[in-house]
C-alpha cells in the first residue's frame, strides 16, 4: 500500500508522504502550482516536513527535464548537515557543558559575531590555504567575470562560519550515549549572492519568453536548457554547492580541535554524512536523465546515509535510505515549520523555550524564540510518515547546541 497522498493538478500530479502531519493549504497550492509547470518530469515530490517557502515549496523535490527554477533551490545553495561519531561516552561529559559551548561558539564564527557574521579577528592561515587550495577561488574568479553582479560577497570571510536562522552546531548522545558532533549551514553571504542574482535573472528571461502571463508565480520563473544563462546558473550553483561542503568540513575541523583540548584521549570514529538538502543535481529516475531540485529534502538512494534533524529540543537521526523510486530516493531534512518565526515569537514565551529545552546547553533568550521546538511539526510523525523512505540507523538527542 502506497504511503503517499496524491494531489492532481490536471497536469503533472503530488505526491505527498504527509500522512499524520499538518500540511498548511498554501504549501498544498504552491506544490499545485510548481507540478503544473510545463517540463516537471512524472510528479512533484513532497516530503512530512514540507511547509510554505519563496518560489518553490521547502520539503519539495521537483523533477524537470530541459530546465532550472533558480527559485526552487534558493539563495541558502547548498545548505546541508554534517555528522561525525566520536570515542566519547555520556560519562566523559562533565556536568556542565557551558564551557564547551563558550569555545566552540569562539572556534566559529556564528550569527551577527564578526565580519557580517564572518572572520572579525582576520581569516586563519588554514582556511585562506583551503579556499585556494581547493580551486575555489580560481573557479569563482571565472563565475564573477561573466557576471560582475556577484562579486563583492564575504566568500573568505565566511568559509568555516555558521549562518542564522535554523543553522546550528550540536553535540548529541546516540541510543547507546556515544557522542556525536553535528552542523547545519550552508553557503552563506556569497551562496545568497548567486541565489539572489540568478533568480532575477531568471524572472527578466521569463518575460522576454514567449507565455510568461500564464505562469501561476513569477518566482517560478526558469532557465531552459540551450541558453547561456542556464549554464552559467549550473556552474555557479554547483560552485556554491562545494563551497558549502567545505564551509561544513571547515568547521568540523574547527570544532573537533575544541573537543580534542577539553578530552586529551578523543578521537573520530565514523563520519555519518556531509550531505546537502538545498541543491541540484543531474540524476536518472524513471528512464529519463533530469534536474533533480530538493528544496528542503535529502537525498535517500539505496543504502545511502543521511541526517534528518528534530528542532532544539527533540530527537534527530542518522538514517540509511531506501530508495524509494516515487520519492526521487529523497527523504525529509528535518521537522519543519508549523508557524512563521515572527508567530512563534508572538506565541512563546521565554519561559516555554526554557521548558521545550531543559537539558540541553544552549541559548534561552529572546533571540531565539523563533526557534523553539513548539515551532516545529513533530518529528516523531514526520518520521513515521516517511517510514517506506528511509530506515533509522541512529537516534541522537542533543545535549549542546550553538545557534547562529
Amino acid at each position: 500500500m502506497a504511503e503517499y497522498e496524491t494531489f492532481e493538478t490536471g497536469r503533472a500530479p503530488v505526491k505527498a508522504w504527509v500522512k499524520g502531519v499538518p500540511v498548511e493549504e498554501a504549501a498544498r497550492r504552491q506544490l499545485e502550482n510548481i507540478a503544473r509547470l510545463p517540463f516537471i518530469h512524472s510528479h512533484v515530490a513532497a516530503m512530512p516536513d514540507v511547509h510554505l517557502g519563496k518560489g518553490a515549496t521547502v520539503g519539495s523535490v521537483i523533477a524537470t527535464k530541459g530546465a532550472i527554477v533558480p527559485a526552487a533551490v534558493g539563495v541558502d545553495i547548498g545548505c546541508g548537515m554534517m555528522a561525525m561519531r566520536t570515542s566519547l561516552s555520556a560519562a566523559q561529559l562533565p556536568d556542565s557543558l557551558a564551557a564547551l559551548r563558550s569555545d566552540i561558539e569562539r572556534a566559529v564564527p556564528h550569527g551577527g559575531i564578526g565580519v557580517k557574521g564572518g572572520w572579525k579577528e582576520g581569516i586563519p592561515d588554514s582556511v585562506g590555504r583551503r579556499f585556494i587550495a581547493s580551486g575555489l577561488a580560481d573557479r569563482l574568479a571565472v563565475i564573477e567575470g561573466k557576471h560582475e553582479k556577484i562579486t563583492g560577497a564575504n566568500h573568505v570571510v565566511h568559509l568555516g562560519t555558521l549562518g542564522t536562522g535554523n543553522h546550528f552546531i550540536e553535540v548529541c548522545l546516540d541510543e547507546e550515549q556515544r557522542v556525536w558532533v553535528m552542523l547545519h549551514s550552508g553557503s552563506r553571504g556569497i551562496g545568497n549572492r548567486i541565489g539572489s542574482y540568478f533568480i532575477t535573472q531568471a524572472r527578466e528571461a521569463l518575460l522576454r519568453r514567449d507565455g510568461a502571463a500564464s505562469v501561476p508565480d513569477r518566482d517560478l520563473a526558469w532557465f531552459e536548457e540551450g541558453e547561456a544563462l542556464f549554464d552559467d546558473y549550473v556552474e555557479a550553483v554547483h560552485w556554491a554547492q562545494d563551497f558549502a561542503r567545505a564551509n561544513r568540513e571547515v568547521m568540523m575541523e574547527r570544532i573537533l580541535r575544541v573537543l580534542r583540548d577539553h578530552f586529551p584521549a578523543f578521537r573520530v570514529e565514523k563520519e555519518a554524512v556531509n550531505c546537502h538538502h538545498n541543491y541540484v543535481a543531474r540524476e536518472r529516475h524513471f528512464d529519463a536523465d533530469v534536474w533533480v531540485t530538493r528544496k528542503g529534502a535529502v537525498r535517500a538512494g539505496d543504502g545511502e546515509l543521511g541526517i534528518i534533524p528534530g528542532s532544539m529540543g527533540a530527537r534527530s537521526y542518522i538514517v540509511r535510505g531506501l530508495g524509494k523510486a516515487e520519492s526521487f530516493c529523497s527523504c525529509s531534512h528535518g521537522a519543519g515549520r508549523t508557524m512563521s518565526r515572527s508567530e512563534a515569537k508572538r506565541r512563546f514565551t521565554l519561559a516555554d523555550h526554557a521548558a521545550a529545552t531543559e537539558g540541553v546547553e544552549c541559548r534561552k533568550d529572546q533571540g531565539v524564540i523563533d526557534e523553539t521546538p513548539q515551532a516545529y511539526k513533530d518529528i516523531d510523525a514526520v518520521m513515521a510518515a516517511q517510514r517506506d523512505l528511509v530506515a533509522v540507523e541512529h537516534t541522537l538527542k542533543q545535549v549542546l547546541c550553538v545557534k547562529g
